[in-house]
């Protein structure tokens, strides 16, 4: 059964929907007004589709409550609070603190990539939620533009760790297959190895590239297929308008996951491009703060806002889709990339729905093939 839902709506007799902020492959997330301690919230509504069957339910169900689970495991002020979780007709809703924001994804449709001196900024924000998560064990597997909160204020979130994986608990994705995005997916990943921090570092690079280009390093080059061809077998294009921050993105985007620096290695990368970058808040707050930063996240023992971000805008891909894992070797010919005889065992197209095969519907969120 679908859970009641609607404006106006009371969910468990206690909060009332007032109107949706965001929606994703996962749900809905609405603002709403606890009734019993008089204050806004936000609550995911997760869905269910109708055609599931009861074992796709409740893999949904508990992948749904692993994320609550994660995110109050989490201290981190770039983390938002998590109150409850509750059942409402078989469906959970997860309540949260309300963060009034954009998407990053929405701030590169609505104004334009950022200056460098505030990617950089927001790249050590990012470091410090990340470092925090890998610390407890939780590896978030879907970073990308669409998932990064940024309020009026500046304050930069990450959220939605809805497919996140936890040291020493089960997985919930199907064998053969792992959770991601295409274009913002580390290759190690779409080889199908399993996720890691590395990983994660993978996508932040390429989310730095997006902050700065206004457009994911491999956006608009073929099919999602050749999507993937490209991110295993090639380079991530030259980021024009990144400035000294290029260094950090190359670095952080370097094929070999062994290769790339880790958190700590980063932020130092950062606040050396940052001292390249000139003066200004942003600037300042990036170079002088990295110490500081590196500490808190060493110290940390370990955002769950959306398993549905705000809209997200026309210049980054979306949400998660299944996705088979290893590429055909003619499809990283077709993608302009020499065949890898590396990769996991291949898939023929042909077992690709037509849908998910069509240029351009790397924009859609996918689900590729390996582990995790």
């Amino acid at each position: 059964m679908q859970p009641v839902t609607g404006s106006g709506r009371v969910v468990a007799g206690r909060y009332e929907l007032l109107d949706p902020v965001g929606h994703g492959a996962m749900g809905t997330v609405w603002r709403a007004r606890d009734l019993r301690l008089d204050r806004e919230v936000a609550v995911k509504e997760v869905r269910l589709p109708g055609l599931m069957t009861a074992h796709e339910r409740s893999v949904l169900r508990e992948r749904s409550l692993r994320e609550a689970r994660v995110a109050a495991r989490l201290t981190h002020p770039g983390v938002v609070t998590v109150h409850d979780v509750i059942e409402v007709e078989g469906s959970p809703w997860i309540i949260m603190e309300l963060v009034p924001s954009r998407s990053l994804a929405q701030v590169l449709g609505d104004d334009g990539p950022m200056p460098p001196a505030r990617a950089a900024a927001m790249g050590m924000t990012l470091l410090e939620a990340l470092g925090s998560a890998h610390a407890a064990g939780v590896v978030h597997r879907d970073v990308k533009p669409g998932n990064i909160l940024v309020t009026p204020e500046g304050r930069v979130v990450l959220t939605d760790f809805g497919i996140a994986t936890l040291h020493g608990e089960p997985g919930l994705t199907q064998a053969g297959m792992v959770m991601g995005t295409p274009g913002f997916c580390a290759p190690e990943r779409i080889r199908g190895e399993p996720a890691s921090p590395a990983s994660d570092l993978w996508s932040l690079g390429a989310t730095l590239y997006a902050a700065v280009e206004g457009r994911g390093p491999f956006e608009g080059q073929g099919s999602a297929m050749a999507v993937l061809a490209n991110i295993v077998h090639g380079d991530p294009p030259t980021a024009t308008r990144a400035g000294p921050l290029e260094s950090v993105i190359l670095a952080l985007m370097r094929r070999d996951p062994a290769a790339r620096p880790d958190a700590a290695g980063a932020r130092r990368l950062l606040a050396a491009a940052c001292s390249g970058i000139g003066d200004g808040p942003a600037a300042d707050a990036a170079a002088n703060g990295a110490a500081a930063r590196e500490g808190v996240a060493a110290r940390e023992g370990a955002v769950a806002r959306e398993g549905a971000a705000p809209q997200e805008g026309a210049s980054a891909p979306g949400g998660t889709l299944p996705f088979p894992a290893s590429l055909p070797q003619d499809d990283a010919a077709f993608a302009g990339q020499p065949p890898a005889a590396a990769l996991a065992p291949a898939v023929t197209a042909a077992a690709i729905p037509a849908q998910q095969r069509r240029p351009g519907r790397h924009r859609r969120a996918l689900l590729f093939g390996g582990g995790g």
